[in-house]
């Protein structure tokens, strides 16, 4: 895809241990040390090579994660998947919900161009839908809620976006790896993504198909109380930023993230 944005190429430092890969408008992440670390999504397609030059600068030439954890399954978050998984032969780990999308036998409905919004709602039709298939590869996350690969970490469900969407916590510093819960930056809109202009909001709004899902997810992520956050769109955001960003958000989720009009929108009450 051709969309980027000045973040694109970037690596920041969230954590001693944990890095935010910027990959045109999507996040990936690194967390862990070069003993032991994974991979949090896969960028966009045809990003092989970015990532790989990411892994060599945080852990050297030849250097392999543990697993590749994935978010969800939408084709900004998998792009490099097949690729990484056939050079590293890892277990790549995702909600059994993801399953029939992260194995070739299922295709997420279609974005939704007529959804009220800006330019990248628009082209949204022009998205890839089609899974990818990393059959033999795939494991299920643990039922108990713990991360492979990452001591310390627990994954939650939260759906909306998708429909096995999970975000991921650390409560030694309260850091929330939120994936597409919520955003960081009004996904529609081109300018503000190219700009990466911050401000808290719901899940892009083209590809959401259940929005009172959603809704709970994110009142969910904010009854942890992070204190640092890296979304799959946006910078990453801490502080007095992200909490009152987040209250603005749960208090007008209805105003702020649904959509008035679009297909999976349908039967919404935005003044409730």
């Amino acid at each position: 895809m051709p969309m980027t944005s000045v973040q694109s190429g970037n690596l920041t430092q969230v954590a001693d241990d944990v890095h935010c890969f910027t990959n045109q408008i999507v996040n990936l992440c690194f967390v862990g040390n070069v003993d032991n670390w994974v991979l949090v999504d896969a960028g966009m397609p045809r990003s092989f090579n970015k990532v790989m030059e990411q892994v060599e600068t945080l852990y050297g030439e030849g250097a392999k994660p543990k697993a590749i954890i994935l978010t969800h399954g939408h084709f900004d978050h998998v792009g490099a998947a097949e690729e990484l998984v056939k050079k590293w032969n890892i277990p790549v780990f995702a909600h059994p919900l993801e399953v029939p999308f992260l194995t070739g036998k299922e295709s997420y409905p279609f974005p939704d161009p007529s959804v009220e919004g800006g330019m990248v709602a628009k082209i949204s039709d022009l998205f890839p839908e089609e899974p990818i298939n990393l059959n033999g590869n795939i494991s299920l996350l643990p039922n108990d809620g713990t991360v492979p690969g990452m001591p310390g970490w627990k994954w939650l469900h939260t759906p909306g976006h998708a429909p096995g969407h999970v975000s991921l916590f650390r409560d030694s510093d309260k850091l929330l790896i939120a994936g597409d819960a919520f955003t960081t930056v009004k996904q529609d809109e081109l300018l503000k993504v190219m700009m990466q202009t911050v401000e808290v909001n719901g899940p892009p709004r083209y590809f959401t198909p259940d929005w009172k899902a959603s809704e709970a997810s994110v009142q969910k992520l904010a009854a942890l109380h992070p204190e640092k956050a890296i979304t799959g769109h946006g910078r990453p955001i801490s502080g007095d930023d992200l909490t009152a960003g987040l209250q603005k958000l749960v208090g007008n989720f209805k105003k702020i993230a649904v959509p008035d009009y679009g297909k999976y929108v349908k039967g919404e009450n935005k003044e409730e």
